[in-house]
């Protein structure tokens, strides 16, 4: 029986989500965006955790930051410890302080902004007490190191080698705490050598399961909510005893984003 454990997220409401830069494969400022509908579909998410009893919170947006919305990427907390994002690329590097004056106001003590390219729940998944952590196009490797001197949990390097999968957490979803899904192409041989090595019971994405950001979900270790154009991703999950929950969010993924690029989890201390 699996059971389902509350959890405490961040989100950033997408009012002022456009796409006008080209930052990852999936950006082009050619194509129109409905901001509205971005909304819409980011309330239904927001309805989606509420209902499920989880706590959501939210931080201001900021005028001229059109990816705020993807929470996720502003910080890693774990243990009731931030450490705050240090973006790539120059159209982000604003978010970051916004993060980590949101964090200190909301009761975590002193949130350190990364040394080092390290941008934070997109390419750092806690699975147990192991960190799992991407690189190739974003985050810095050296940046694992420090994450593993932050919080003192053992850290597991994979890198990532299609572009079109540029975070972790576009090719890789935690279950509970023994169990993720991922998508074999998107990681390097030695890496999917480690994947296969910590976790041989995973659930294994297919091709259109990816192509829809299917494993950019989130979970409380019963409920997994995810696109709900990863209908194959569904079924699995169905037969492993999950229950999956499906959104639209399709306006957000003309950015490169979807469920968990949008939710940031607020971990508290153990």
């Amino acid at each position: 029986m699996r059971t389902a454990r509350n959890r405490h997220y961040l989100m950033c409401r997408p009012t002022y989500f456009d796409v006008v830069y080209s930052i990852n494969p999936w950006m082009d400022p050619a194509k129109p965006v409905d901001t509205a509908l971005a909304v819409t579909q980011w309330e239904q998410l927001r309805r989606v955790y509420e209902d499920l009893g989880h706590t959501v919170e939210l931080i201001d947006p900021v005028d001229g930051l059109p990816d705020m919305v993807f929470a996720a990427n502003g910080a890693t907390v774990i243990d009731g410890r931030a450490l705050v994002a240090k973006f790539r690329d120059a159209e982000r590097v604003a978010e970051a302080p916004a993060y980590r004056d949101w964090l200190h106001t909301h009761g975590f003590a002193d949130p350190r902004t990364a040394e080092v390219v390290n941008e934070g729940e997109g390419d750092y998944l806690l699975v147990g007490d192991l960190l799992l952590a991407g690189t190739g196009f974003r985050s810095d490797p050296r940046s694992h190191a420090e994450a593993q001197e932050f919080f003192g949990r053992p850290v597991i390097s994979l890198t990532l080698v299609d572009p079109d999968y540029y975070h972790l957490d576009t090719a890789l979803a935690v279950l509970d705490d023994e169990t993720i899904a991922y998508y074999p192409p998107a990681f390097s041989p030695g890496s999917q050598a480690v994947l296969r090595r910590l976790f041989p019971e995973a659930v294994i994405a297919t091709d259109a399961d990816a192509r829809v950001f299917g494993l950019n979900a989130t979970s409380d270790g019963l409920n997994v909510v995810l696109p709900q154009g990863a209908t194959d991703l569904a079924a699995q999950l169905r037969t492993r005893g999950f229950a999956p929950v499906g959104v639209d969010l399709s306006e957000l993924l003309k950015a490169g984003g979807s469920v968990k690029c949008c939710t940031l989890e607020l971990r508290s201390g153990s």
